[in-house]
């Protein structure tokens, strides 16, 4: 993507690799490596991605790192619309050979049209009709952009419906991301030959059509295609859908990661927002984010990127023009800092039992120990049930007497079994979504 204007303060980041989504059909590569994205994409630009975790930089010379006092901090997030039907599951993902292949076939069949659309512009006779192919070819990605639009608000009204399970909705979601991306990079190879055409250049709405193509990406469909890939183990993902909205969760390497989509905060047909305002939007709706680190902006048109990268993780949003909101969300945070939680305890038959219990799709982490000693119980099942649910095994204690899950959004109780002795917590209740300001 050509360099657009950027009003951004010097953030010096370490990204560590984590398996990740990539170019279609590609293996996924550590987000260092330059295949994870062009040197023109938006994810270069800033030299940050929520597929790794954050490692607070070093101060630059003149800076003050602020103190977070984690005792009094929230980090806002969006949900599904207040008051809307919803529909909340839990959805143990593993490797999928079936998905794994439908993706892959699909990857192929876009790389190679992505050729195929290069080979045309470089086919052209002369310059005129080099300029008409690179347009019909723009023309061509902005109404493929308009049919992946609906192809993922379908996904959502679908699985609302209890039409589709979660496997496809995530599948669905998946396969809306790689092709986005394919989209973007294709993008990426027209606006290269526009360059190189005597007496022509890009036009605008190629920057804002690659701007747009990048809100259908998503940290938690990273992980689920690394998953059906084998490159990740199997994992929970927390899943809720509305008519108009999805939030998918995860826990991944020490991180709580989730993705929000709002179609209803998103007006398609808006007009410009600046940089300025778009930020200046993130900051009013997520404002104890915001005041960890200044934000990095990058956009063009009707849809603006906002990065916040901080002491325990990173916040992203997509602002629209038209409703001056935000409409995409992604969060990482350190597990070992999160703030939103809050603790209920039950002590029995020689257990100490603290559940952190948070909002829905949020994590909770049990922690056992001796109830005479007070040290870490390791090696002991924990599971969890919802309602009226029966049991399952959530996992068992680490060193540290820990395990960690997702919060329903429901009642549900907690049992540590270490047969003979069984501890129950009970009747734990989630906590209320901590929102942006304004509502939503």
């Amino acid at each position: 993507m050509r360099a657009l204007q950027i009003a951004a303060v010097t953030v010096l980041l370490l990204v560590a690799p984590v398996a990740g989504v990539t170019a279609p059909g590609a293996v996924s590569p550590s987000v260092d490596s330059p295949a994870a994205d062009s040197t023109r994409s938006a994810g270069s630009a800033l030299g940050t991605d929520l597929r790794s975790p954050v490692v607070p930089s070093s101060p630059v010379a003149g800076q003050t790192m602020p103190q977070i006092d984690r005792a009094n901090l929230t980090l806002r997030t969006l949900s599904t619309p207040p008051g809307a039907e919803t529909r909340v599951s839990m959805y143990a993902r593993g490797p999928d050979l079936g998905s794994s292949l439908g993706f892959a076939t699909a990857d192929a069949d876009a790389a190679v049209e992505t050729a195929a659309v290069v080979s045309r512009i470089e086919r052209t006779e002369t310059n005129v009709e080099r300029q008409q192919q690179i347009l019909a070819e723009i023309n061509r990605v902005e109404r493929a952009e308009v049919a992946l639009n609906s192809r993922q608000a379908n996904a959502f009204s679908a699985h609302a419906a209890g039409e589709i399970t979660d496997r496809e909705l995530v599948d669905r979601l998946v396969r809306v991301a790689a092709t986005a991306r394919e989209y973007d990079e294709r993008l990426d190879e027209i606006d290269a030959l526009a360059e190189a055409t005597d007496d022509f250049s890009s036009p605008a709405r190629l920057d804002e059509l690659q701007v747009a193509l990048q809100v259908y990406s998503g940290p938690v469909r990273d992980h689920a295609l690394a998953i059906a890939r084998g490159q990740s183990p199997p994992n929970d993902l927390y899943v809720a859908s509305s008519q108009r909205a999805v939030v998918l969760a995860t826990i991944v390497d020490g991180h709580y990661v989730r993705e929000v989509f709002r179609t209803d905060r998103w007006d398609r047909g808006g007009g410009p927002i600046s940089n300025s305002e778009a930020i200046e939007i993130t900051e009013a709706a997520y404002p104890e984010t915001a005041a960890l680190r200044e934000p990095d902006a990058f956009g063009a048109g009707a849809v603006h990127r906002i990065t916040i990268p901080h002491e325990i993780g990173t916040l992203r949003t997509f602002v629209s023009g038209g409703t001056e909101q935000v409409f995409v969300e992604h969060q990482r945070i350190d597990l070992s800092a999160f703030p939103d939680s809050e603790p209920v305890s039950e002590t029995g038959d020689g257990f100490n039992v603290t559940v952190e219990r948070t909002y829905p799709g949020g994590p909770v982490t049990v922690t056992v120990r001796d109830e005479e000693t007070g040290e870490p119980v390791s090696d002991v099942i924990v599971t969890k049930s919802v309602g009226d649910g029966d049991s399952r095994t959530i996992g068992t204690t680490n060193d540290a007497g820990v395990v960690r899950t997702l919060s329903p959004a429901e009642t549900y109780r907690i049992t540590v079994v270490d047969e003979p002795r069984v501890l129950v917590v009970g009747d734990i209740e989630p906590l209320p979504t901590p929102r942006p300001v304004g509502g939503g």
